[in-house]
């Protein structure tokens, strides 16, 4: 098991502190072999007192008896005298060890002592790892004894790499999932991705999605690259409102620029960011949102905030380079259902809405539409969206936006800014209020609509008619085929 030390976990790793002896006989020697552990027992005879083959190497960890190597570790300033002869500079530590059992536990030691370019020196320097963690891996390597905590985890992660040995390194890993909170997801994140741990990056990115607001909020935040940035920011999963989001990342690019050593300006910062900009999607902010930040902020040049302006207050909308897909807190893959069997012509437009009524029988996240377009061609739809709780009439969600069509009969997609959450077995309006010309309409629709998924369960749609409805029809034909949702 591992040994978790005290403190808050996991902190960027400082510099090791010594090591731990290797039995409560051990003590810590003075003069030229200072930072080696050595054994004080009788050296007679000693086997008999170790009863299995575990104890009798653990006896030899961090031991000069029959030791033929000593490592010395850690970052120090210049050793007098030659190699073997001056004692350890400040921070590093000498240590004893058995080229048998290294090259036993780990290829790269086996490499070190026995390949085609063996080392024959008998004191070898490793300035690069920290000697806590050095410890760690050698005290796995002869007893599979695993001890690690927060302020040295990250560095005996980084051995366990350099020296192959994947054990050692999957207890880290489990460790630091172990750790893991909102708090600490971008810095581990950070360091998944420097090391290559794969699985330990997909469970930040799950905090992080769960727990967005308060990942960000986290002084590690503004600490990452910004190829992580950019991973977070293409992800379709995070909770949290795109001005919120937008904040954030403004405040990343005032770090990065201290970092570079630039002034903190408008055009710094939007240098800094680079191709993360493009990743914000202004389009799902309000009008009121974009106004009072990201148009203000001086990071968009004035066509780009003029472009963004006029998406959301004319149609048909300027073609912005900026994603308006919704960002969506739940797993899954996107569905949809559509309950018409028919597509028929004409529908005309008096300035009522299509409305119809359902309910499920499971939480979903509903994120749009799918609507049918003109039947005279290539044409603009100006449409508001709308999904509202009957019983309550409450508008849970809605957007005034636009759509192109093309003249088929296929239906196009018309999103919310953000994912509508749905409950079980609570009856909800589905709305659409289009201005245009007369479309294509589905007729012999259904009642229930079942949506089967091989990784979910069931989701079913039961469908009643809603007053109100536009050109007065019932729930067999009319508007708004398709219902996009998230499980």
């Amino acid at each position: 098991m591992a040994a978790a030390g005290g403190g808050s976990p996991v902190e960027a790793p400082p510099a090791a502190a010594g090591a731990a002896a290797a039995s409560a006989t051990t003590t810590a020697p003075t003069g030229a072999e200072s930072g080696a552990v050595l054994q004080r027992e009788p050296l007679y005879n000693w086997q008999a007192t170790k009863g299995s083959l575990r104890e009798r190497f653990a006896f030899l960890f961090s031991n000069e008896l029959l030791s033929d190597v000593h490592f010395v570790v850690g970052k120090g300033g210049p050793r007098g005298g030659g190699a073997g002869a001056a004692p350890p500079g400040p921070g590093q530590q000498r240590i004893p060890a058995h080229r048998f059992v290294l090259a036993a536990g780990s290829a790269v030691f086996d490499a070190m002592f026995n390949g085609g370019m063996a080392t024959t020196s008998a004191e070898i320097e490793l300035p690069d790892v920290e000697p806590a963690a050095f410890l760690a891996l050698l005290r796995f390597l002869y007893s599979d004894e695993v001890q690690i905590g927060p302020e040295t985890v990250m560095t005996t992660l980084y051995t366990a790499k350099k020296y192959a040995v994947p054990a050692l390194e999957a207890h880290c890993v489990d460790f630091l999932t172990k750790h893991l909170r909102a708090d600490n997801a971008f810095m581990l994140l950070t360091q998944a991705r420097l090391f290559d741990e794969p699985q330990l990056a997909s469970l930040c990115l799950d905090t992080i999605d769960k727990s967005t607001m308060d990942a960000i909020s986290a002084e590690g935040f503004t600490d990452i690259d910004i190829d992580t940035l950019c991973a977070v920011l293409e992800r379709d999963t995070l909770s949290i409102r795109e001005s919120r989001l937008f904040g954030a990342v403004v405040r990343w690019a005032e770090a990065e620029c201290q970092r570079q050593q630039l002034p903190v300006t408008f055009g710094n910062k939007q240098k800094v960011l680079g191709r993360a900009l493009s990743l914000i999607r202004f389009p799902l902010m309000t009008i009121e949102e974009f106004a009072a930040g990201p148009a203000q902020s001086g990071i968009l040049s004035d066509r780009e905030v003029v472009n963004l302006f006029l998406h959301f207050t004319v149609n048909p909308k300027p073609k912005v380079d900026y994603i308006d897909r919704p960002r969506c807190c739940l797993r899954g893959k996107e569905c949809s259902i559509n309950r018409f069997q028919q597509v028929e012509s004409r529908w005309g437009y008096s300035g009522t809405s299509d409305r119809i009524r359902f309910t499920v029988n499971r939480r979903i996240s509903i994120v749009g539409f799918g609507l049918y377009g003109s039947i005279h061609g290539p044409t603009d739809y100006q449409v508001n969206i709308q999904i509202i709780d009957y019983e309550k009439n409450q508008t849970l969600g809605q957007n005034d936006t636009g759509f192109s069509c093309d003249g088929t009969a296929s239906t196009f997609r018309v999103m919310f800014k953000e994912p509508i959450e749905i409950l079980p077995t609570v009856c909800y309006t589905a709305c659409a209020t289009l201005k245009g010309p007369d479309s294509h309409y589905g007729t012999k629709g259904l009642k229930k609509v079942i949506h089967e998924s091989p990784t979910a369960s069931k989701t079913c749609f039961v469908f009643y008619s809603s007053p109100g409805n536009n050109n007065g029809t019932s729930i067999e034909d009319g508007q708004i085929p398709e219902i996009i949702f998230y499980t």
